[in-house]
Protein backbone atom coordinates (compact mmCIF):
# COMPACT_ATOMS: atom_id res chain seq x y z
CA UNK A 1 0.00 0.00 0.00
CA UNK A 2 3.00 2.33 0.06
CA UNK A 3 2.87 5.16 -2.48
CA UNK A 4 6.33 5.23 -4.02
CA UNK A 5 7.69 8.72 -4.46
CA UNK A 6 4.58 10.39 -3.03
CA UNK A 7 4.18 12.32 0.19
CA UNK A 8 1.27 11.81 2.56
CA UNK A 9 -1.16 14.72 2.80
CA UNK A 10 -1.75 14.90 6.57
CA UNK A 11 -5.27 16.04 7.47
CA UNK A 12 -4.14 16.52 11.06
CA UNK A 13 -2.21 19.59 9.96
CA UNK A 14 -4.66 22.49 10.25
CA UNK A 15 -5.30 24.90 7.39
CA UNK A 16 -3.78 28.40 7.68
CA UNK A 17 -7.06 29.69 9.13
CA UNK A 18 -6.78 27.20 12.02
CA UNK A 19 -9.59 24.95 10.80
CA UNK A 20 -9.51 21.24 10.04
CA UNK A 21 -9.40 20.07 6.43
CA UNK A 22 -11.44 17.13 5.14
CA UNK A 23 -11.78 14.77 2.21
CA UNK A 24 -14.04 15.42 -0.76
CA UNK A 25 -16.78 13.10 -1.98
CA UNK A 26 -14.42 12.43 -4.90
CA UNK A 27 -11.68 11.18 -2.58
CA UNK A 28 -14.19 9.06 -0.67
CA UNK A 29 -15.56 7.49 -3.86
CA UNK A 30 -12.03 6.82 -5.11
CA UNK A 31 -11.07 5.13 -1.84
CA UNK A 32 -14.19 2.96 -2.04
CA UNK A 33 -13.34 1.98 -5.64
CA UNK A 34 -9.75 1.14 -4.72
CA UNK A 35 -10.67 -0.94 -1.67
CA UNK A 36 -13.31 -2.83 -3.67
CA UNK A 37 -10.80 -3.57 -6.45
CA UNK A 38 -8.25 -4.98 -4.01
CA UNK A 39 -10.82 -7.47 -2.75
CA UNK A 40 -12.28 -8.21 -6.20
CA UNK A 41 -8.95 -8.81 -7.95
CA UNK A 42 -6.56 -9.94 -5.23
CA UNK A 43 -8.68 -11.06 -2.29
CA UNK A 44 -7.10 -8.36 -0.15
CA UNK A 45 -9.08 -6.62 2.58
CA UNK A 46 -7.87 -3.20 3.66
CA UNK A 47 -9.28 -1.04 6.44
CA UNK A 48 -7.70 1.99 4.77
CA UNK A 49 -6.32 2.81 1.33
CA UNK A 50 -4.05 5.42 -0.19
CA UNK A 51 -5.69 7.73 -2.72
CA UNK A 52 -3.44 9.55 -5.17
CA UNK A 53 -4.44 13.20 -5.21
CA UNK A 54 -4.75 15.30 -8.39
CA UNK A 55 -1.57 17.01 -7.23
CA UNK A 56 0.45 13.94 -8.12
CA UNK A 57 3.05 14.64 -5.44
CA UNK A 58 0.65 13.61 -2.65
CA UNK A 59 -1.56 10.79 -1.48
CA UNK A 60 -4.29 10.73 1.14
CA UNK A 61 -4.93 7.89 3.59
CA UNK A 62 -8.68 7.21 3.69
CA UNK A 63 -10.33 4.81 6.17
CA UNK A 64 -12.75 2.22 4.77
CA UNK A 65 -15.68 1.56 7.07
CA UNK A 66 -17.20 -1.45 5.30
CA UNK A 67 -16.05 -3.88 2.61
CA UNK A 68 -17.95 -6.93 1.39
CA UNK A 69 -19.06 -9.06 -1.55
CA UNK A 70 -22.31 -7.49 -2.78
CA UNK A 71 -23.05 -10.47 -5.01
CA UNK A 72 -20.86 -13.23 -6.51
CA UNK A 73 -19.39 -10.81 -9.10
CA UNK A 74 -19.51 -7.46 -7.30
CA UNK A 75 -17.66 -5.97 -4.34
CA UNK A 76 -19.04 -3.05 -2.37
CA UNK A 77 -16.95 -0.67 -0.25
CA UNK A 78 -18.15 2.18 1.94
CA UNK A 79 -16.31 5.30 3.12
CA UNK A 80 -17.48 7.95 5.56
CA UNK A 81 -17.36 11.50 4.22
CA UNK A 82 -15.49 13.83 6.58
CA UNK A 83 -15.65 17.45 5.48
CA UNK A 84 -13.44 18.72 8.28
CA UNK A 85 -14.55 22.06 9.71
CA UNK A 86 -16.14 23.22 6.46
CA UNK A 87 -19.95 23.23 6.66
CA UNK A 88 -21.03 20.67 4.08
CA UNK A 89 -24.34 18.93 3.46
CA UNK A 90 -22.51 15.66 2.74
CA UNK A 91 -20.44 15.68 5.96
CA UNK A 92 -21.00 12.37 7.73
CA UNK A 93 -22.59 10.73 4.69
CA UNK A 94 -21.66 7.22 3.56
CA UNK A 95 -20.21 7.17 0.05
CA UNK A 96 -20.08 3.73 -1.55
CA UNK A 97 -18.77 2.08 -4.69
CA UNK A 98 -19.85 -1.21 -6.23
CA UNK A 99 -17.22 -2.60 -8.58
CA UNK A 100 -17.46 -5.48 -11.07
CA UNK A 101 -15.66 -6.61 -14.20
CA UNK A 102 -17.15 -5.95 -17.63
CA UNK A 103 -16.38 -7.31 -21.11
CA UNK A 104 -16.09 -3.88 -22.73
CA UNK A 105 -12.42 -3.36 -22.01
CA UNK A 106 -13.05 0.10 -20.54
CA UNK A 107 -14.03 1.84 -17.31
CA UNK A 108 -17.71 2.75 -17.14
CA UNK A 109 -19.28 5.02 -14.52
CA UNK A 110 -22.80 4.56 -13.18
CA UNK A 111 -24.92 6.44 -10.65
CA UNK A 112 -25.86 4.27 -7.70
CA UNK A 113 -28.58 5.08 -5.20
CA UNK A 114 -28.15 8.62 -3.91
CA UNK A 115 -25.92 9.97 -6.70
CA UNK A 116 -27.61 12.20 -9.23
CA UNK A 117 -27.84 12.13 -13.01
CA UNK A 118 -27.42 15.21 -15.22
CA UNK A 119 -30.60 16.14 -17.09
CA UNK A 120 -29.70 19.59 -18.44
CA UNK A 121 -26.79 20.87 -20.55
CA UNK A 122 -24.21 23.32 -19.22
CA UNK A 123 -22.85 21.12 -16.43
CA UNK A 124 -19.40 19.50 -16.29
CA UNK A 125 -20.88 16.14 -17.27
CA UNK A 126 -23.05 15.31 -20.29
CA UNK A 127 -26.82 14.90 -20.11
CA UNK A 128 -27.65 11.37 -18.99
CA UNK A 129 -24.31 10.87 -17.26
CA UNK A 130 -23.91 10.28 -13.51
CA UNK A 131 -23.07 13.48 -11.62
CA UNK A 132 -19.44 12.50 -11.09
CA UNK A 133 -17.24 15.44 -12.01
CA UNK A 134 -14.13 15.11 -14.21
CA UNK A 135 -11.52 15.27 -11.44
CA UNK A 136 -13.08 12.48 -9.33
CA UNK A 137 -13.44 10.38 -12.49
CA UNK A 138 -9.74 10.80 -13.21
CA UNK A 139 -8.90 9.93 -9.61
CA UNK A 140 -10.89 6.69 -9.92
CA UNK A 141 -9.22 5.87 -13.24
CA UNK A 142 -5.87 6.35 -11.50
CA UNK A 143 -6.97 4.04 -8.67
CA UNK A 144 -7.96 1.33 -11.16
CA UNK A 145 -4.58 1.65 -12.88
CA UNK A 146 -2.78 1.25 -9.54
CA UNK A 147 -4.62 -1.96 -8.58
CA UNK A 148 -5.40 -3.66 -11.89
CA UNK A 149 -2.58 -5.65 -13.51
CA UNK A 150 -4.60 -6.65 -16.59
CA UNK A 151 -4.77 -3.40 -18.52
CA UNK A 152 -7.26 -4.84 -21.02
CA UNK A 153 -9.83 -5.64 -18.32
CA UNK A 154 -12.76 -3.23 -18.03
CA UNK A 155 -14.76 -2.41 -14.91
CA UNK A 156 -18.17 -0.97 -14.05
CA UNK A 157 -17.90 1.55 -11.22
CA UNK A 158 -21.23 2.33 -9.58
CA UNK A 159 -20.91 5.19 -7.11
CA UNK A 160 -23.64 6.04 -4.63
CA UNK A 161 -24.44 7.77 -1.36
CA UNK A 162 -26.61 6.44 1.44
CA UNK A 163 -29.60 8.83 1.77
CA UNK A 164 -28.07 10.92 -1.02
CA UNK A 165 -31.42 11.80 -2.55
CA UNK A 166 -32.51 13.35 0.76
CA UNK A 167 -29.18 15.15 1.21
CA UNK A 168 -29.42 16.57 -2.34
CA UNK A 169 -32.64 18.40 -1.46
CA UNK A 170 -30.53 20.70 0.72
CA UNK A 171 -28.28 21.55 -2.23
CA UNK A 172 -28.79 23.35 -5.52
CA UNK A 173 -28.67 20.10 -7.51
CA UNK A 174 -32.43 19.97 -8.26
CA UNK A 175 -32.49 23.45 -9.77
CA UNK A 176 -29.32 22.74 -11.79
CA UNK A 177 -30.95 19.71 -13.40
CA UNK A 178 -29.18 17.01 -11.37
CA UNK A 179 -31.82 14.54 -10.24
CA UNK A 180 -31.73 11.56 -7.94
CA UNK A 181 -29.01 12.57 -5.51
CA UNK A 182 -25.78 14.38 -4.77
CA UNK A 183 -22.83 15.15 -7.04
CA UNK A 184 -19.40 13.58 -6.59
CA UNK A 185 -17.15 16.62 -6.46
CA UNK A 186 -13.68 17.89 -5.74
CA UNK A 187 -10.88 19.48 -7.71
CA UNK A 188 -8.03 18.72 -5.29
CA UNK A 189 -9.36 15.76 -3.30
CA UNK A 190 -9.10 17.89 -0.16
CA UNK A 191 -11.86 19.99 1.43
CA UNK A 192 -10.33 23.31 2.41
CA UNK A 193 -12.33 24.94 5.23
CA UNK A 194 -13.15 28.00 3.17
CA UNK A 195 -16.93 27.96 3.32
CA UNK A 196 -17.15 31.70 2.71
CA UNK A 197 -15.19 31.50 -0.53
CA UNK A 198 -17.05 28.42 -1.78
CA UNK A 199 -20.43 29.99 -0.99
CA UNK A 200 -19.57 33.14 -2.91
CA UNK A 201 -18.21 31.16 -5.84
CA UNK A 202 -21.39 29.10 -6.02
CA UNK A 203 -23.57 32.22 -6.01
CA UNK A 204 -21.82 33.46 -9.14
CA UNK A 205 -22.72 30.20 -10.89
CA UNK A 206 -26.38 30.43 -9.83
CA UNK A 207 -26.66 34.09 -10.83
CA UNK A 208 -25.37 33.25 -14.30
CA UNK A 209 -27.72 30.26 -14.59
CA UNK A 210 -30.62 32.50 -13.52
CA UNK A 211 -29.82 35.12 -16.14
CA UNK A 212 -29.71 32.45 -18.80
CA UNK A 213 -30.37 33.67 -22.33
CA UNK A 214 -31.29 37.12 -23.59
CA UNK A 215 -35.04 36.46 -23.32
CA UNK A 216 -34.89 36.31 -19.51
CA UNK A 217 -36.42 39.55 -18.22
CA UNK A 218 -36.66 39.04 -14.46
CA UNK A 219 -34.64 37.39 -11.69
CA UNK A 220 -35.13 37.26 -7.92
CA UNK A 221 -32.46 37.27 -5.23
CA UNK A 222 -33.41 35.71 -1.88
CA UNK A 223 -31.24 35.91 1.26
CA UNK A 224 -33.18 32.98 2.70
CA UNK A 225 -36.29 30.86 2.23
CA UNK A 226 -38.63 33.74 2.99
CA UNK A 227 -39.97 35.07 -0.29
CA UNK A 228 -39.62 31.79 -2.15
CA UNK A 229 -43.38 31.27 -2.27
CA UNK A 230 -43.86 34.84 -3.56
CA UNK A 231 -41.28 34.22 -6.30
CA UNK A 232 -42.98 31.00 -7.36
CA UNK A 233 -46.67 31.78 -6.97
CA UNK A 234 -46.96 35.55 -7.41
CA UNK A 235 -44.09 36.23 -9.79
CA UNK A 236 -44.34 32.80 -11.49
CA UNK A 237 -40.54 32.57 -11.67
CA UNK A 238 -38.99 29.17 -12.45
CA UNK A 239 -36.93 27.83 -9.57
CA UNK A 240 -33.58 28.46 -11.27
CA UNK A 241 -34.41 32.19 -11.56
CA UNK A 242 -34.84 32.62 -7.79
CA UNK A 243 -31.28 32.65 -6.44
CA UNK A 244 -30.47 31.92 -2.79
CA UNK A 245 -27.69 34.36 -1.87
CA UNK A 246 -27.40 33.93 1.93
CA UNK A 247 -25.69 37.01 3.36
CA UNK A 248 -23.78 37.91 0.21
CA UNK A 249 -25.99 40.55 -1.39
CA UNK A 250 -23.11 42.78 -2.48
CA UNK A 251 -21.31 39.89 -4.18
CA UNK A 252 -24.49 38.69 -5.90
CA UNK A 253 -25.14 42.17 -7.30
CA UNK A 254 -21.55 42.45 -8.53
CA UNK A 255 -21.84 39.07 -10.26
CA UNK A 256 -25.11 40.10 -11.88
CA UNK A 257 -23.73 43.39 -13.20
CA UNK A 258 -20.63 41.63 -14.52
CA UNK A 259 -22.67 38.97 -16.31
CA UNK A 260 -25.00 41.54 -17.87
CA UNK A 261 -22.01 43.60 -19.00
CA UNK A 262 -20.48 40.53 -20.62
CA UNK A 263 -23.77 39.75 -22.37
CA UNK A 264 -24.13 43.44 -23.34
CA UNK A 265 -27.74 43.58 -22.29
CA UNK A 266 -30.10 44.87 -19.64
CA UNK A 267 -32.37 43.00 -17.23
CA UNK A 268 -35.88 44.38 -17.06
CA UNK A 269 -36.51 43.80 -13.36
CA UNK A 270 -34.56 42.48 -10.39
CA UNK A 271 -36.63 41.34 -7.43
CA UNK A 272 -35.16 41.29 -3.94
CA UNK A 273 -37.30 39.23 -1.57
CA UNK A 274 -36.73 38.57 2.10
CA UNK A 275 -36.95 39.49 5.75
CA UNK A 276 -36.13 43.05 6.87
CA UNK A 277 -33.80 41.63 9.48
CA UNK A 278 -31.40 41.02 6.58
CA UNK A 279 -32.37 43.46 3.86
CA UNK A 280 -32.90 46.59 5.94
CA UNK A 281 -29.21 46.47 6.87
CA UNK A 282 -28.53 47.83 3.39
CA UNK A 283 -29.73 51.22 4.67
CA UNK A 284 -26.77 51.17 7.04
CA UNK A 285 -24.40 50.35 4.17
CA UNK A 286 -24.11 46.64 4.99
CA UNK A 287 -23.76 44.52 1.83
CA UNK A 288 -22.60 41.44 3.74
CA UNK A 289 -25.51 40.93 6.13
CA UNK A 290 -23.94 38.28 8.36
CA UNK A 291 -24.28 39.15 12.02
CA UNK A 292 -20.50 39.16 12.39
CA UNK A 293 -20.21 41.81 9.67
CA UNK A 294 -23.18 44.07 10.42
CA UNK A 295 -25.36 45.37 13.22
CA UNK A 296 -28.96 44.31 13.71
CA UNK A 297 -31.54 46.28 11.75
CA UNK A 298 -33.80 47.59 14.53
CA UNK A 299 -32.06 50.97 14.51
CA UNK A 300 -32.68 51.27 10.78
CA UNK A 301 -36.40 50.65 11.23
CA UNK A 302 -36.49 53.12 14.10
CA UNK A 303 -34.67 55.77 12.08
CA UNK A 304 -37.07 55.53 9.15
CA UNK A 305 -40.01 55.55 11.55
CA UNK A 306 -38.69 58.77 13.12
CA UNK A 307 -38.27 60.35 9.70
CA UNK A 308 -41.85 59.47 8.88
CA UNK A 309 -43.15 61.19 12.00
CA UNK A 310 -43.89 58.28 14.31
CA UNK A 311 -44.02 59.40 17.93
CA UNK A 312 -40.78 59.37 19.88
CA UNK A 313 -41.87 56.76 22.42
CA UNK A 314 -42.66 54.27 19.66
CA UNK A 315 -39.35 55.04 17.92
CA UNK A 316 -37.55 54.32 21.21
CA UNK A 317 -39.38 51.00 21.55
CA UNK A 318 -38.28 50.05 18.04
CA UNK A 319 -34.67 50.91 18.83
CA UNK A 320 -34.76 48.83 22.00
CA UNK A 321 -36.50 45.81 20.46
CA UNK A 322 -34.57 42.55 20.86
CA UNK A 323 -35.13 41.56 17.25
CA UNK A 324 -36.49 43.03 14.06
CA UNK A 325 -39.35 40.54 14.35
CA UNK A 326 -40.24 42.10 17.72
CA UNK A 327 -40.19 45.54 16.10
CA UNK A 328 -42.46 44.23 13.36
CA UNK A 329 -44.87 42.88 15.94
CA UNK A 330 -44.92 46.25 17.75
CA UNK A 331 -45.75 48.02 14.49
CA UNK A 332 -48.36 45.49 13.44
CA UNK A 333 -51.44 47.51 14.33
CA UNK A 334 -49.97 50.99 13.99
CA UNK A 335 -51.49 53.30 11.38
CA UNK A 336 -48.91 53.91 8.70
CA UNK A 337 -47.00 50.63 9.30
CA UNK A 338 -47.50 49.39 5.76
CA UNK A 339 -46.37 52.74 4.37
CA UNK A 340 -43.27 52.55 6.60
CA UNK A 341 -42.29 49.16 5.24
CA UNK A 342 -43.00 50.29 1.68
CA UNK A 343 -40.70 53.25 2.26
CA UNK A 344 -37.96 50.92 3.52
CA UNK A 345 -38.44 48.70 0.46
CA UNK A 346 -38.10 51.69 -1.86
CA UNK A 347 -34.99 52.96 -0.10
CA UNK A 348 -33.36 49.54 -0.34
CA UNK A 349 -34.32 49.34 -4.01
CA UNK A 350 -32.68 52.70 -4.76
CA UNK A 351 -29.39 51.66 -3.12
CA UNK A 352 -29.42 48.27 -4.85
CA UNK A 353 -30.19 49.85 -8.22
CA UNK A 354 -27.09 52.03 -7.94
CA UNK A 355 -25.02 48.83 -7.87
CA UNK A 356 -26.65 47.20 -10.90
CA UNK A 357 -27.13 49.91 -13.55
CA UNK A 358 -27.75 47.21 -16.17
CA UNK A 359 -31.04 46.46 -14.40
CA UNK A 360 -33.88 48.68 -15.53
CA UNK A 361 -35.93 48.38 -12.33
CA UNK A 362 -35.37 46.98 -8.83
CA UNK A 363 -38.35 45.83 -6.77
CA UNK A 364 -38.00 44.92 -3.09
CA UNK A 365 -40.60 43.03 -1.08
CA UNK A 366 -40.26 42.44 2.66
CA UNK A 367 -41.96 39.62 4.55
CA UNK A 368 -42.34 38.46 8.13
CA UNK A 369 -41.31 34.99 9.25
CA UNK A 370 -44.70 33.62 8.21
CA UNK A 371 -44.13 34.88 4.66
CA UNK A 372 -46.72 37.64 4.94
CA UNK A 373 -46.04 40.82 2.97
CA UNK A 374 -45.19 43.91 5.05
CA UNK A 375 -45.07 46.68 2.49
CA UNK A 376 -46.13 46.92 -1.14
CA UNK A 377 -48.65 44.37 -2.35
Amino acid sequence: MAQTGLKEFDLNVLAPNGLRRGRTTGSCATAAVKAALHLLLHGERFSQVNVTLPNKGYFLIVPVQNLCWFDPKTVRAEVLKDGGDDPDNTHGATIFAEVRRNNEGKIRFFAGDGVGTATQPGLRVAVGEPAINPTPRNMMLQAVAEVNRNKEQGFDLTVGCVNGEIIARKTFNPRLGIVGGISILGTSGIVEPLSLASWIASIEVYVRVALGSNDINSVALLPGKIGRVYAKETLALPEQRAVQIANFLGDALAFMQQALDEQQRDLEVLWLLGHPGKLAKVLDGAWDTHSSKSDMAMSVVARVAAERGFNSSLVLELERANTVEAAMERLKNEPGAQALWTDIEQRIAALVHARVPAVQRVEVRLFNLQGESLGAD
